[in-house]
C-alpha cells in the first residue's frame, strides 16, 4: 500500500524525492520505494522525519512495536513538578528563550506569565527574532471559562483575569510573528511550547491551575507524547476565534 503520508509530506515541505535521498544519503529511487510502500531502515526514518519537520510514527504507522514506542515515550517526560508554583521562574524564562521556530502558550488567562516582566521580556525578543508566536486565552465570556470560574470558586475573576491579559498583550499583539486567539474550549491542561518541548500543565476539578502538577515533555523520535499535546494545541487553535 501506498505511504500517502509521506508523499503529502513531500508536497506540503515542498521537498522533492531527490532533495530527500540527498538529506538521508540514499538512492531517489529508494524514496520513490518508500512512496510506494516500503518501510526503510529506523535510521533512516528518522532521517528523513527531521527533514521533513514530522514525526517517525506519523509518516510510517505501525513501523515501530508497541514497546518501542511505549518506551520512546516515556523517554520523553525530562521533569514532573508537583505543583506549578513549583517551577522556577527561571525555568519559564530558559523555556522560552530557548525556542527557535515557534511558541505556543495555551491557557485560559495566564496571569502568571503576564506578572513576570522577565518571561514577557524573552516572549517578546524571540518574536522580535523572527520566531512564531500563537497565544490562545480563554473567551472572556465563553461558558467553558464561567464553569471554570465557578470550579475554582473565583466565579467572575478568571474572566476578569482574561480581559486583564489581552490588554496587557496588545504591545506583543503589534508584532507580525504574534498571533492571538479566543478558544472556548473545555481545557483539561494548560499546554506551553518552545520547539519540540512542552510544559503541561494540568487542570484538576475544584483546584487552582498553580496548585496542579506540570510535566516538562521533549520530543524523542518514535514518541507519542509531545505530539498528541502539540495536535491537540492546534485542534483547539484552528477552532479559536482571532482577538479584534
Amino acid at each position: 500500500m501506498a505511504n500517502e503520508r509521506l508523499r503529502a509530506a513531500l508536497l506540503q515541505r515542498r521537498v522533492t524525492p531527490a532533495e530527500l535521498a540527498e538529506s538521508v544519503g540514499v538512492d531517489p529511487k529508494t524514496i520513490e520505494r518508500w512512496i510506494g510502500g516500503r518501510k526503510p531502515y529506523r535510521r533512516l526514518r528518522y532521517l528523513a522525519a527531521v527533514k521533513l519537520g514530522m514525526d517517525e510514527s506519523y509518516l510510517w504507522p505501525g513501523a515501530l512495536a508497541d514497546e518501542q514506542v511505549a518506551s520512546a515515550s516515556e523517554s520523553e517526560i525530562l521533569l514532573v513538578y508537583p505543583h506549578r508554583w513549583a517551577v522556577p521562574q527561571d525555568v519559564w524564562r530558559q523555556f522560552f528563550d530557548s525556542a527557535e521556530e515557534e511558541i505556543g502558550i495555551l491557557v485560559y488567562s495566564g496571569m502568571f506569565l503576564v506578572d513576570d516582566p522577565g518571561i514577557t521580556a524573552k516572549i517578546r525578543a524571540r518574536a522580535e527574532d523572527g520566531v512564531r508566536v500563537r497565544l490562545l486565552l480563554g473567551g472572556p465570556d465563553s461558558a467553558a471559562v464561567a464553569e471554570r470560574g465557578q470550579h475554582e470558586g473565583i466565579d467572575d475573576s478568571l474572566a476578569a483575569k482574561i480581559r486583564n491579559a489581552i490588554a496587557v498583550h496588545r504591545e506583543l499583539r503589534s508584532l507580525e510573528t504574534v498571533e492571538m486567539r479566543l478558544h472556548s474550549t473545555i481545557l483539561y491542561n494548560s499546554v506551553y511550547r518552545a520547539d519540540d518541548d512542552v510544559l503541561v500543565n494540568s487542570h484538576i476539578y475544584g483546584t487552582p491551575a498553580t496548585q496542579s502538577p506540570v510535566m516538562h515533555l521533549r520530543r524523542v523520535a518514535g514518541g507519542t507524547m509531545v505530539t498528541t499535546y502539540l495536535e491537540s494545541f492546534d485542534r483547539v487553535w484552528s477552532e479559536a476565534r482571532p482577538v479584534d
